[in-house]
């Protein structure tokens, strides 16, 4: 929401303070005027919505609208100091999309990009609202489940990776096979840290694709 600060100082620093405490704006009262106030809330409008989109810039990732690698990071170090303070139970899940060059070289990259956003809109329509998704980067997606165990978590991953499976993925006219592979982990010893579960979860990764493909691990 934008906020336009109303003040009667009219300190030389008061123009920080009021940026320090959130507002995009401010008005002296005794010097406002109805043309003054127009113009306060048409620049904090649109200083707001430049503001979100370059938050969406530096949390979004441009061709899914998923959050980003680095945002990912974030949330998952904030859950892991939450799992060391109050023991709050969550897992990651690591998937990938299987054969993906080949997608690529055989179909075009469009095609690619168009299975990529596929594939991330149909995962987050099988994941709950309070789970995070996000693009870690080329073909990988990851998902962070607060409040599930091992086994909870295991059981969501089957059940997207099977929904994939029988998704019909489609480009100009041309179906394209599509399966993921995912690894699942959560954190081990008290005091792991976010990059310990991420590593995990990509051991488990790898040991899904390596065993064959299209399954979790």
């Amino acid at each position: 929401t934008p906020i336009i600060f109303l003040t009667a100082e009219t300190a030389d620093h008061i123009d920080l303070a009021a940026m320090h405490a959130g507002a995009l704006d401010y008005l002296v009262k005794g010097e406002i005027t109805p043309r003054m106030v127009e113009r306060s809330l048409r620049y904090a409008l649109k200083l707001a919505d430049t503001l979100e989109a370059l938050r969406r810039l530096a949390t979004r990732d441009e061709l899914t609208g998923l959050l980003n690698r680095r945002e990912l990071d974030r949330v998952l170090a904030e859950e892991c100091e939450r799992d060391l303070r109050f023991g709050h139970e969550f897992a990651l899940i690591m998937l990938d999309i299987d054969h993906f060059k080949s997608i690529n070289d055989r179909h075009g990259h469009p095609a690619g990009d168009a299975v990529l956003k596929e594939v991330a809109s149909t995962i987050k329509r099988r994941i709950r609202k309070e789970d995070v998704l996000a693009r870690f980067g080329g073909e990988e997606f990851a998902v962070l489940t607060p409040e599930i165990d091992l086994k909870g978590a295991t059981a969501m991953a089957q059940k997207v990776r099977k929904v994939i499976e029988k998704h019909e993925f489609s480009f100009d006219g041309e179906t394209i096979p599509v399966t993921i592979s995912c690894g699942v982990a959560t954190l081990g010893k008290k005091g792991d840290d976010a990059q310990a579960l991420l590593s995990r979860a990509d051991e488990k990764l790898y040991e899904a694709k390596e065993g064959g493909r299209n399954q979790v691990c």
